[in-house]
């Protein structure tokens, strides 16, 4: 592994760590703000940092195949992971839902490998779906066995956010990690207005009492450091180390989310979450030094995200 491989992977892992917060403050938001406004309120607000960050550096617009490219970006960290994962945590504690979180990594590659044209090795394949294979079996270890009503909609949740994550990192090896984020916020916000608003009159209708300063400042998380900062460094690491390579390093959020809920929010950690964490660190370990090659870009039928 080269040093720009090796700086996109520390790159990612800030990412990763900025984000392992994520659903637990989902969860304390979640607890007087309905899900939707959530999880669109918070693009919303993180659009206008991202307009007033864009204006300052005066950066070009978007052109037609970029803004194509910043639609499916949206569609996947703007309105699906945000919106599954609110109502996911509803209904299941934040440690929870991240086992099924720790799949993402897996529709990453996947994702990488058709619309970037990586291609890994087996061994990285064979690592990945080990790791993958740990995590749900953690899942089910945590859960008794059994997985829970919520897991279907994180599962929907990882599954597209995905496809933002992997197309996120394949536009910014063009415009840059942080310019992605910015102008998918930018490019999101005039369809959020009306709905936010809308969402927002109805809360004030249902919960007409000032929300807890603990909300507020969960929601300010979310929304300024999962939907805004954390993207800066996490886009960046995918396209400096390749989004299947750096994809991997988010295998390891599950492990920051029940450590930050123990440090935080008071949670119980088993000794047996540490020695799943130690077996899916040693796959990351592998599927670092595995290959991935990139091939070259082929003609295909349908959906079509280049330029």
């Amino acid at each position: 592994m080269n040093t720009r491989e090796s700086h996109g992977m520390l790159l990612g892992l800030v990412g990763v760590i900025v984000f392992s917060l994520t659903l637990p403050m989902t969860r304390i938001v979640v607890q007087e703000f309905h899900p939707l406004l959530n999880g669109l309120g918070r693009a919303l607000a993180a659009a206008v940092p991202a307009g007033a960050l864009l204006a300052w550096r005066r950066e070009r617009l978007p052109n037609r195949a970029e803004l194509r490219s910043l639609f499916v970006v949206a569609l996947g960290v703007i309105v699906a992971f945000p919106v599954f994962s609110a109502w996911a945590m509803k209904s299941v504690p934040a440690s929870h839902g991240a086992l099924v979180g720790g799949l993402q990594p897996l529709f990453v590659a996947l994702y990488a490998a058709w619309l970037s044209h990586e291609r890994p090795s087996p061994a990285f394949w064979a690592s990945a779906a080990l790791g993958s294979a740990l995590v749900v079996a953690f899942a089910l270890h945590a859960g008794g066995g059994a997985l829970r009503a919520g897991d279907g909609l994180m599962l929907v949740a990882v599954a597209i956010g995905a496809l933002g994550y992997a197309e996120g990192a394949r536009l910014a090896r063009q415009m840059g990690g942080w310019q992605v984020i910015c102008w998918a916020l930018v490019v999101a916000a005039p369809f959020l207005v009306i709905p936010v608003g809308w969402l927002a009159w109805r809360q004030h209708l249902i919960h007409p009492a000032p929300f807890a300063l603990a909300t507020w400042l969960a929601f300010g998380y979310v929304a300024l450091f999962s939907q805004f900062i954390g993207f800066f460094a996490w886009y960046a690491g995918l396209a400096m180390g390749g989004t299947a390579r750096v994809g991997q390093v988010q295998l390891l959020q599950i492990f920051f989310t029940i450590a930050f809920s123990a440090l935080f929010f008071g949670e119980s950690v088993q000794p047996s979450t540490w020695l799943f964490a130690a077996a899916v660190i040693a796959t990351v370990l592998v599927g670092r030094k595995a290959a991935v090659r990139t091939a070259a870009p082929r003609a295909r039928a349908g959906l079509r995200l280049e330029r």
